[in-house]
């Protein structure tokens, strides 16, 4: 039983998958060992938790942390007690992703990706964010880094 929709959370070790909303023919126990992979291969490893929600939790969440009134695919909120840190051994609690499935399918269709990979896509970037990464400033460094990681993960 992978409760997919029941609002349970499945723990796996620390980490922790929530499914708010339903994504077919997406496990919990699948995304959880892309998300371990995604850490072993950017250089860190630590627990996160990912909350899979719809769109008016994702916008609720985007107002409040980041100002913006509107849904968006991926939100990350590295864990507030640690400093950001790529290529090292980050130990303990990462933080947190938050994914809209609404959205993910969206974006999946237009980039020729079925959800579980778009998914796949945004848990990895959400990674990249929790351990210091912002293609918002770093001058294309995480684009780089994140299509690196894409192709050693078989994401197209």
């Amino acid at each position: 039983m992978n409760g997919e929709g029941s609002g349970s959370p499945l723990c796996l070790l620390e980490d922790v998958i929530i499914f708010e909303n339903a994504a077919p023919g997406v496990s919990r126990p699948e995304l959880i060992r892309f998300a371990r992979r995604a850490q072993n291969l950017a250089g860190v490893r630590g627990d996160v938790s990912i909350l899979v929600a719809g769109n008016r939790r994702i916008q609720a969440l985007n107002r409040r942390f980041r100002k913006k009134n509107k849904p968006t695919d991926v939100l990350s909120f590295p864990a507030a007690n640690r400093e950001p840190k790529r290529g090292g051994k980050a130990q303990g609690f990462l933080g947190d992703i938050a994914i809209a499935p609404e959205t993910a399918r969206r974006y999946a269709h237009q980039n020729g990706r079925t959800l579980g990979d778009e998914l796949r896509v945004l848990i990895l970037h959400g990674v990249l964010h929790l351990i210091g990464y912002d293609h918002e400033t770093d001058h294309g460094q995480m684009d780089r880094l994140e299509r690196r990681l894409r192709r050693r993960l078989g994401i197209v």
